[in-house]
């Protein structure tokens, strides 16, 4: 865990390590010797979601509360069809090695008793009836009730809660060597049935749709990995043709893997013209007006972006790279660019890849981390230098100073961009696979596919919050400062409007900033009706009760709605940590049932599409570049001084 870790890290940290202790996190024994590594590692990203600290005021004031997960009560959990709480019952291990309570022994009676609604009994409230079993028995049970024979009664939800959470407990390779082993399992000679309870075609028609809803749900990651995925349609459209002759009635289906393999080996050439056209651009790693005006589409490993690498003088090179690439790779391509440079004589010793924040804060990366563009923080930038140079690597010279100035918000209606903010976090949320969800909180940097673009939409969220205070803080002009604040307020009330709640939390809490907050002239001036409308905006902030006010607000709302992000992480996190997921070698299948269902929650927020109507004149267009690329100052100490330079302490 780099030196500058968040409280939310440290609070990660802490319940793993009491978990740990208790018996109650498997692998804990396993990630101290392999140095910390596996799920309860985090990628970084999600230490920097503001909403998740503790702000400390640099004026010598108490700590303020803002979303801080270690002083709430655990999360009532949502069942598949809204977010009320699950019935409260216990889950029993059932036979097997590895039985008893799931329950840490070190939690408290209130964390046992909340924990304990997460878990319904087996065959209970609605569950999924499976009883803790290997990973391979359990994808047998699966197959079975595809095939009609168990469990008929919840078929579809049971073969959806294991595609959603297998990459937990089950490899894809795994997976697709179990599929490949029961299609071409043999039934005695006397056409009886297999061992599994289903005839021979039974078989073989359970294989075949649990493959397609496979290959179906991890379309676009399998299309990502080329060759190392296409093999398995392959294989098992070779298996199938050569059923046919006994099973003719498997030929729609032969012809149905025979176009999965096509979709895999070679997508479309309007789909690869798409993404050959398209520019790929992050948000602060390289700007491009032109680019960031056009539709987002998700990112894949395999796109390749511009990113700068700077040095300790400040220079930069401009790379080329892959999206997914090995630190070990950037850094190649940086000596081969310094090598070519006049401004560097002699070529570098071994380099180091470094991201500075604009407080100063440095995180070595190794050369073995991957893909790590999307955990970059908001005005956090790449260094590459020799080990010994590493302590002499300061910010760029822009994030360190301000100029105070008016704002460009003046000249926008707050009609205008709320419709932009909203317009591009659903682009955002939209892009994100629901898999990225488990991934993210499951697997951490282990992951075999990369959460890259939910790590944008945590990014997104920070920016937003950053915005609300940079703004207001530049505004030098006091009766500006307040007509900011009104306008901010509104576009809060008109982003809630249009059900967007990651914006609008981002920006409530974005005016909850200590900085902004001790700003006395500035709330004075605000009228009488925003000042009511802010409270009520608080209230849904408030974090008491594990955030009763929002998810309250988020049940009343129909979809299309953006949800608070890292409000779903943390509640993932929480079921991953206060429960196991192996007992010995069974897997703890209620468990993935209740994941599950939260990622179908964030299916159902996006069951329609949003429609924004937003005009293409050159004033919105303008407004639309400059929502999608926020020049936002994320160094809460120099916040506070901006503040503190506008309204001393004595004023």
């Amino acid at each position: 865990m780099p030196a500058g870790m968040k409280p939310l890290e440290k609070f990660l940290k802490k319940q793993t390590t009491a978990l740990t202790r208790a018996g109650g996190f498997v692998g804990g024994a396993a990630d101290k010797a392999s140095g910390g590594g596996g799920a309860s590692r985090r990628r970084a990203s999600l230490s920097r979601v503001v909403p998740f600290f503790r702000e400390t005021s640099p004026e010598g004031g108490p700590a303020r509360e803002v979303f801080s997960p270690d002083s709430e009560e655990p999360p009532p959990w949502p069942s598949a069809g809204g977010t009320g709480p699950a019935p409260s019952s216990a889950y029993s291990s059932g036979s097997g090695s590895g039985g008893g309570d799931v329950r840490s022994p070190s939690l408290s009676s209130d964390e046992q008793s909340s924990e304990a609604s997460l878990i319904t009994e087996s065959g209970g409230g609605g569950g999924t009836p499976l009883h803790p079993d290997t990973p391979d028995n359990l994808t047998l049970t699966v197959l079975d009730s595809v095939g009609g024979k168990r469990y008929v009664h919840c078929k579809e939800t049971l073969l959806d809660d294991f595609m959603l959470t297998h990459p937990i407990f089950l490899t894809a390779d795994r997976l697709q060597q179990v599929l490949l082993q029961q299609f071409t399992l043999e039934t005695d000679r006397r056409g009886g049935e297999s061992e599994g309870g289903l005839d021979a075609a039974e078989r073989k028609q359970a294989v075949l749709n649990m493959a397609f809803r496979y290959l179906d749900t991890y379309r676009e990651l399998l299309q990502e990995e080329g060759e190392r995925s296409n093999n398995f349609p392959k294989e098992l459209y070779l298996c199938a043709v050569q059923e046919l002759t006994r099973h003719p009635e498997l030929v729609d289906d032969v012809l149905k893997l025979q176009r999965w393999a096509e979709i895999l080996h070679c997508p479309s050439l309007e789909e690869k013209e798409s993404r050959k056209k398209q520019v790929r651009p992050l948000f602060r790693h390289f700007r491009r007006i032109d680019a960031c005006l056009q539709p987002r589409e998700a990112f894949r490993g395999s796109d390749e972006i511009f990113c700068r690498v700077y040095t300790p003088d400040h220079s930069y090179v401009t790379i080329r790279s892959r999206l997914s690439c090995r630190v070990g790779e950037i850094l190649a391509l940086v000596r081969e660019k310094l090598q070519y440079s006049e401004d560097q004589p002699v070529l570098p010793g071994n380099l180091i890849l470094v991201a500075v924040t604009s407080a100063g804060e440095k995180a070595v990366f190794r050369p073995s981390d991957e893909a790590v563009f999307t955990t970059l923080g908001v005005n956090t930038h790449l260094f590459t230098c020799e080990a010994s140079d590493l302590e002499s690597l300061l910010p760029l010279p822009e994030e360190i100073h301000w100029t105070p100035g008016d704002s460009k918000l003046h000249d926008m209606s707050a009609e205008e961009v709320a419709n932009q903010l909203v317009a591009f976090d659903w682009e955002l949320f939209s892009c994100v696979h629901e898999v990225e969800f488990v991934c993210y909180v499951f697997h951490g940097e282990q992951s075999r596919w990369r959460p890259l673009n939910l790590e944008l939409v945590l990014q997104r969220c920070s920016e937003v919050q950053h915005w609300v205070a940079t703004e207001i803080l530049q505004c030098h002009s006091l009766p500006k400062r307040i007509q900011l604040l009104r306008k901010f307020i509104k576009i809060a009330a008109l982003c809630k409007q249009h059900q967007d709640l990651l914006s609008f939390l981002a920006v409530v809490l974005g005016l909850d900033n200590p900085a902004i907050g001790r700003l006395r002239l500035t709330w004075e001036g605000l009228p009488g009706k925003f000042r009511k409308q802010f409270q009520q905006f608080e209230s849904i902030a408030d974090p008491s009760r594990n955030h009763k006010s929002y998810r309250d607000l988020i049940t009343g709302l129909r979809p299309p709605l953006i949800p608070f992000t890292p409000l779903l992480l943390k509640d993932l996190t929480f079921l991953h940590e206060s429960c196991k997921t192996f007992h010995g070698e069974l897997v703890n299948f209620e468990k993935m049932h209740k994941v599950a269902e939260m990622v179908r929650i964030i299916r159902r927020y996006r069951s329609s599409q949003l429609a924004m109507d937003t005009e293409t004149s050159p004033s919105n267009l303008q407004t639309k570049a400059y929502i999608r690329q926020l020049q936002v100052i994320d160094n809460q100490n120099l916040l506070f001084d901006m503040s503190c330079k506008l309204e001393p302490k004595d004023t």
